[in-house]
């Protein structure tokens, strides 16, 4: 197939180019580097039975309908993964009109193009965010717990979710065909077992890589935004699910995906199992045999204390799981690289 690749050129996307690739797809990103780096997918392209015609890379936005439909027609996209979007929750927060141009904005023009240019599947990254705060009585979190997110980014993917839904309706009415799949996050962790790419932001949000950062000397402490949740010791849990098995559930869904069947379904993507951020760093403490400073902070606006989720529909319906489920294997995934390249992709 021919896949086009949004935000191809960030963290879960390149991992998705890495997927792809191996399973002999041919694939298109699009992305306009604004967190994204190109190193990898210089990195991608290079490797053996891979070169410029397997992996096309266009600098631009995803909100430029043109641009996007153009690439759609010209390299006969088969299927659309949709990775791009700002998305760190306390930014969301301080700039949320931000995240809405940039997510649901965007979305708009990458569905209309879509259309024009008759792409009848879709994945799209939708998010944990969605959900909100949910009662206890709804934790491990399924798929039809209700959606009321507590924050601009949540709501920015949950606008996608329901746009993906009318339009899919509208196509459905009209004979158009058209499958969609709406992948909820969880955490997501780890790096490329094999070391060819993995984990680079600025600014740093992600909780293992700012341990690792502190493990590194880069930092001189991890700061613990709330030790007062209601949870077992006081921090935030959270469902952490590794990068590699999260391409590899997108691989997965989009097999099955039938558009004359006008397909749309939504998947949790997680382990079922919680971690607290003490947890996290007792097993960062571990992988990398040093000891992480803590400074204890007030809670952040917008953050639930517990998320975790019910995978079981993903696991019914198609047969996939994760296969990482060692908080452990996933911090020592990260580790190597942070490990190997202390300054990002400047060392790749």
């Amino acid at each position: 197939m021919n896949i086009l690749v949004t935000g191809g050129a960030g963290y879960i996307g390149t991992h998705a180019c890495k997927r792809l690739l191996a399973e002999g797809h041919r694939v298109v990103v699009i992305d306009n580097l604004f967190r994204g780096h190109e190193q990898p997918l210089k990195t991608l392209c290079s490797q053996p039975g891979v070169g410029a015609e397997r992996l096309v890379f266009q600098k631009g936005d995803v909100g430029d309908r043109t641009l996007v439909e153009q690439l759609l027609r010209d390299h006969r996209i088969d299927a659309v993964m949709h990775f791009a979007a700002l998305a760190y929750v306390r930014e969301s927060m301080e700039n949320p009109l931000a995240y809405y141009r940039a997510n649901t904005a965007a979305a708009v023009s990458l569905l209309e193009a879509c259309e024009a240019a008759r792409v009848d599947r879709l994945v799209f990254s939708s998010t944990c965010a969605t959900y909100g705060e949910p009662p206890a009585d709804e934790i491990p979190i399924r798929e039809t717990c209700r959606q009321q997110p507590i924050n601009p980014y949540g709501w920015s993917k949950l606008f996608i979710e329901r746009m993906i839904l009318d339009d899919a309706d509208m196509r459905r009415r009209h004979g158009k065909p058209f499958a969609a799949a709406m992948l909820r996050y969880f955490n997501v962790a780890g790096c490329d077992r094999a070391g060819l790419i993995g984990e680079d932001h600025t600014p740093e949000t992600h909780i293992i890589p700012i341990m690792l950062e502190v493990a590194l000397g880069k930092r001189e402490a991890l700061t613990v935004f709330g030790t007062d949740h209601p949870t077992p010791d006081g921090t935030c849990v959270r469902d952490y699910i590794h990068v590699e098995d999260l391409v590899d559930a997108h691989a997965a869904v989009l097999k099955t995906l039938d558009p004359a069947k006008g397909d749309v379904r939504s998947y949790n993507l997680g382990t079922g199992r919680g971690h607290s951020i003490r947890e996290v760093l007792a097993s960062v403490e571990r992988v990398t045999g040093k000891s992480i400073r803590t400074i204890d902070g007030p809670r952040h606006p917008g953050d639930p204390p517990t998320l975790f989720c019910d995978p079981g529909k993903i696991k019914r319906e198609i047969g996939w799981s994760a296969s990482i489920r060692s908080i452990d294997e996933m911090v020592e995934s990260a580790w190597k690289w942070f490990r190997d390249h202390p300054r990002g992709y400047q060392d790749a």
